[in-house]
């Protein structure tokens, strides 16, 4: 297609100059690495783990104290470094950042953890996440200018992102405060002028196959769903596929820049060993076996302006121990299954849906608060649990009041308690959203 070469071969590298990238390259880059036997995939990703533990010793204060002798495996050297987690981050940040933080982009998130997280990185360890999202795409059938319906939670998307959205085809709508009346005349909209990928978080591709399936709006067909941000359960998937008449393709990161996993066109998990590293550990941090659960920690293998290694997400997952010959000819080692709790989605009474994104979003820039936690117990209104951190005074709850009002365009009743610690669940994660609705109550 014309459009597809235009975009690839004069878009993509117009973009990388004016932005001080390097998309293309990685893009090109990645596209060959995902074809390499399993030999080459292994030999390659400890040569990049081993380059990046080097830097991180060499070059990150947090790290100087570490001893990697001469002759050391990249498996052995990273048994060296410590289990990293969010709240080791923060008071330390200056310890990972290698040089002048002003000079690379900042990305902040409360996660599913609750708890904020910060990392930089430098205009290629952006490249390099940004291709591998695009190569996920095009395993499940992508090709640049192909219309896409995306969620996310960054409505204000800046000169920049609004001229990716119209080059590349992509109608951008919000994650959270979904209402009902607009979510239904978006979907008689795209069953009218269909497209071809419906992109976003698992929980907010779940509320649109729902409002779809109660309002009888049925002809919709995709090629593909795909999803991110929040786990993919089974009720999720098999509502999503039959209501869209189409695929859900799966794909597991962070925010951090770890791109893990992602389904292929035959629905096998494949993790990206040429971007990072993914180990499964016990509560001590030693590995278990594949095919055992365990604590997912992630080492990203590109990112140098702050290498995270061994950084624990809170998730708990399996390796595939018995790998099947994927129909589709990769040999990236495989993912079994990510174990997570379902993200529970806040309704009002007046029929809108809120996503866990909707706070994670808004939390993420509110440094003061340090833990939070959203529960439900009734169509009119909820809690929110609070853990101060420095700087907090009661004028901060009224920011955070005031944020949720304005992205929900809804005053639903918020009551703020202070509390000392919130409740782990069985991963050893906060919880993040606690609702005592069951399906039938929140649709009523």
């Amino acid at each position: 297609m014309l459009y597809n070469r235009l975009i690839e071969h004069v878009a993509m590298p117009a973009f990388d100059k004016l932005n001080g990238g390097s998309l293309t390259k990685y893009l090109r880059r990645y596209r060959k690495d995902q074809w390499l036997t399993e030999e080459e995939l292994r030999r390659q990703q400890s040569r990049r783990l081993i380059k990046v533990l080097r830097f991180a010793q060499a070059n990150c204060d947090y790290y100087k104290d570490i001893k990697l002798q001469k002759g050391l495996t990249g498996v052995e050297m990273l048994s060296r470094f410590p289990v990293v987690r969010k709240a080791d981050i923060k008071p330390n940040i200056d310890r990972f950042v290698v040089g002048d933080k002003s000079q690379y982009i900042r990305e902040a998130s409360s996660g599913s953890s609750g708890i904020q997280g910060v990392v930089y990185l430098d205009k290629e360890a952006q490249s390099s996440h940004r291709a591998i999202q695009i190569l996920w795409w095009e395993w499940a059938g992508y090709q640049f200018g192909a219309p896409i319906l995306q969620t996310g939670i960054t409505p204000q998307r800046g000169m920049v992102k609004a001229m990716k959205d119209k080059v590349l085809r992509t109608d951008y709508i919000p994650a959270y405060s979904m209402e009902a009346d607009k979510a239904i005349g978006l979907l008689r909209q795209v069953e009218r002028n269909p497209v071809k990928h419906f992109m976003g978080y698992a929980s907010s591709l779940y509320v649109f196959a729902q409002i779809a399936q109660q309002n009888g709006i049925d002809g919709i067909k995709l090629k593909s769903c795909v999803s991110w941000g929040d786990k993919m359960f089974p009720h999720f998937r098999k509502l999503i596929e039959a209501q869209f008449h189409t695929r859900v393709h799966d794909t597991y990161a962070c925010t951090e820049g770890a791109m893990i996993a992602a389904q292929c066109s035959h629905g096998t998990y494949h993790l990206m060993t040429p971007q990072c590293v993914l180990e499964i550990v016990d509560d001590d941090g030693n590995p278990v076996p594949d095919g055992t659960l365990g604590k997912v920690l992630v080492t990203r293998l590109d990112n140098f302006a702050m290498p995270l290694i061994r950084y624990y997400l809170g998730d708990l997952a399996i390796k595939e121990s018995n790998p099947i010959n994927c129909p589709c000819g990769r040999k990236l080692p495989q993912l079994r299954m990510v174990i997570g709790r379902d993200t529970d989605i806040v309704h009002t009474r007046s029929g809108k849906h809120i996503v866990v994104h909707a706070f994670t979003g808004i939390f993420e820039h509110i440094p003061e608060i340090k833990q939070f936690r959203v529960i439900q117990r009734n169509l009119d209104g909820i809690e929110i649990e609070y853990i101060p951190d420095q700087g907090f005074s009661d004028s901060i709850l009224q920011v955070v009041q005031q944020k949720i009002w304005t992205s929900l365009k809804e005053n639903l009743p918020i009551t703020f308690i202070k509390v000392d610690s919130i409740p782990n669940t069985a991963s050893g994660k906060p919880q993040l959203i606690q609702s005592f609705l069951n399906q039938s109550n929140a649709s009523k």
